[in-house]
């Protein structure tokens, strides 16, 4: 069964990814911040990691993937986010800045959510 970490700091944003993906088959565990993530990150070892931006700092999410990209490890992200919405802005996926594999505005439907996970699993 596929593992999938959660770290967002809105409870609700993972329990809600928790129930959408259980039903799908999938090992959910939530972490609430970036040090919490990157603990767990150690410990789980997820097959994919879902990510928010902003946490206790504006941009924890992108540190963290960046951290976690600098440290080799090449685990699936998909940033999901408000922040384009909320601030104006265009934050997209690249090599350096969102080292991400996937960049999903909120609120996010379940089947999309899904059919990104599905198809990150797959590579």
């Amino acid at each position: 069964m596929p593992k999938i970490l959660i770290v967002d700091d809105d409870p609700d944003i993972v329990d809600a990814g928790r129930l959408v993906l259980e039903r799908e088959g999938y090992e959910v565990v939530g972490a609430p911040n970036r040090a919490d993530g990157m603990k767990k990150l150690e410990e789980i070892k997820p097959d994919l990691l879902i990510l928010d931006v902003m946490m206790e700092e504006p941009d924890d999410g992108l540190r963290m993937a960046r951290e976690i990209r600098k440290n080799g490890n090449q685990v699936p992200i998909i940033m999901l986010t408000s922040v384009n919405a909320a601030m104006g802005l265009n934050i997209d996926k690249d090599g350096e800045i969102v080292p991400v594999d996937e960049f999903q505005p909120k609120p996010v439907e379940p089947q999309t959510l899904v059919a990104k996970v599905k198809k990150l699993l797959e590579q």
